[in-house]
């Protein structure tokens, strides 16, 4: 089933290897070595930050390269689950463990633990599937999936940020809702999908704060800033809140 799931979503993804086969061997960074291993985040912000320097020609605040290593994954994670929701109307949840990836292969292996899915779709009566009734029983079953996935990251990364739970719920809507934005791109229809981002991100949807608010040209301001304009060559990009 796992396989099913992400066939269309592995076709179109051009970033990374899809794979549905458990990971092996080192070199996998998880989810939850992400959240718990104090000294692994501490290698991964201070080689960001090199790069950050490297590119921009400037060092870095913390909190700038922390908001970069939380955006790489989440966006990441946040796709693993939205994609088949918008693709497949199912929604795999992925533990701790459930999102791996391999640098050096440039490989994404997702391993769920269960699929939900509507009734009527052929992986219904497969192990491990669960059904709900109907679309919108689906859409909020992706937002606690997501959220399950991403707590204990924001719990981990809220300090190195500097903010507070709303604030990083916020970083959560955003991921979610950009990366549908990202996968319409992808399928050559960003305005269905900021369609369904909006359907999905409403408002009003604990945890997660605020909403998508595509605007009818497929564009949307972010909830949270990229913090990028803190470099002194840099500028505001077209999504920043700064700009309101």
């Amino acid at each position: 089933m796992a396989a099913g799931t992400y066939r269309r979503f592995a076709a179109a993804f051009p970033l990374l290897r899809v794979t549905t086969e458990p990971p092996t061997g080192g070199g996998w960074l998880t989810g939850r070595a992400l959240a718990a291993d104090d000294a692994l985040r501490g290698h991964l912000l201070s080689r960001q930050a090199q790069a950050m320097e490297s590119a921009q020609g400037a060092a870095p605040r913390p909190d700038v390269a922390a908001t970069e290593i939380l955006h790489q994954y989440a966006f990441v994670a946040c796709l693993a689950m939205s994609a088949p929701w918008y693709l497949e109307r199912r929604v795999p949840w992925l533990d701790a463990d459930g999102v791996a990836y391999h640098e050096a292969r440039g490989v994404l292996a997702l391993t769920p633990t269960r699929v939900t899915v509507l009734p009527g779709d052929p992986a219904a009566a497969l192990p491990g599937a669960r059904t709900v009734p109907d679309e919108e029983a689906l859409r909020a079953d992706l937002r606690a999936a997501v959220a399950a996935h991403l707590e204990p990251l924001l719990t981990a990364f809220g300090p190195l940020l500097r903010r507070g739970a709303r604030g990083m719920w916020g970083v959560a809507t955003d991921e979610l809702a950009d990366g549908l934005g990202y996968l319409g791109d992808l399928l050559g229809d960003r305005p269905a999908a900021a369609r369904a981002a909006d359907a999905l991100l409403p408002g009003g949807t604990p945890p997660f704060a605020g909403s998508a608010r595509f605007r009818p040209d497929g564009t949307r301001t972010r909830m949270n800033c990229c913090l990028y304009y803190t470099f002194p060559s840099a500028q505001l990009c077209a999504a920043c809140p700064r700009v309101r």
